[in-house]
């Protein structure tokens, strides 16, 4: 049974807001992954403390890296059923795993983070690992549309610091607004 669209709302927020388009059917997956030249970023998305501690963070980061794919899309495992099954076929050689994230080139599997090489790692260890991806398979082809984040170095410090402080509650508490403005320095 699917997790309730209320509760999952805010985790596909802190995606959407990226620019982070998401898939919500097979169809869709489809229309994406199937037929897209180019690069294509997936963000298998989840409730578990990983997601919102360790790979939403690192995927806002590695945005901001110049080089990046042309897409960045999501699905959220337990909630969009079909469209994670659809997406997770496209993953050949790799077994269900929620969360991760796939990089895709002219439809090839080119890169692949599973949740064992997501949890329990820093968000910015993450992200360099996905920018080194992009270095090696975005660097040519680049449409100037795709996501980008601005993250200030006040905020990137704050991050830091409210993953010291309490890992994954105070990055949510921060990213709904709960907390005090993350771009400001204490």
């Amino acid at each position: 049974m699917p997790y309730d669209p209320i509760v999952v709302q805010p985790m596909r927020e802190e995606l959407t807001r990226l620019g982070v388009r998401e898939l919500r059917t097979a169809d869709e997956v489809d229309q994406v992954l199937g037929r897209s030249q180019g690069t294509t970023m997936v963000v298998v998305n989840s409730v578990c403390g990983c997601a919102a501690a360790n790979a939403r963070p690192a995927v806002a980061l590695a945005l901001r890296h110049e080089d990046r794919p042309e897409r960045v899309v999501t699905v959220f495992a337990g909630q969009d059923v079909e469209a994670t099954a659809r997406a997770r076929e496209y993953f050949t050689g790799f077994r269900p795993s929620s969360p991760s994230i796939a990089l895709l080139r002219d439809r090839e599997l080119v890169f692949m983070l599973e949740r064992h090489q997501i949890e329990g790692r820093e968000a910015e260890v993450i992200a360099r690992d996905m920018t080194d991806a992009f270095d090696r398979f975005c660097a040519l082809g680049q449409v100037p549309d795709s996501p980008r984040v601005s993250v200030s170095e006040a905020e990137l410090a704050q991050i830091a610091r409210f993953e010291n402080e309490g890992g994954a509650s105070s990055w949510q508490k921060a990213a709904h607004g709960e907390r005090e403005d993350i771009s400001s320095d204490r």
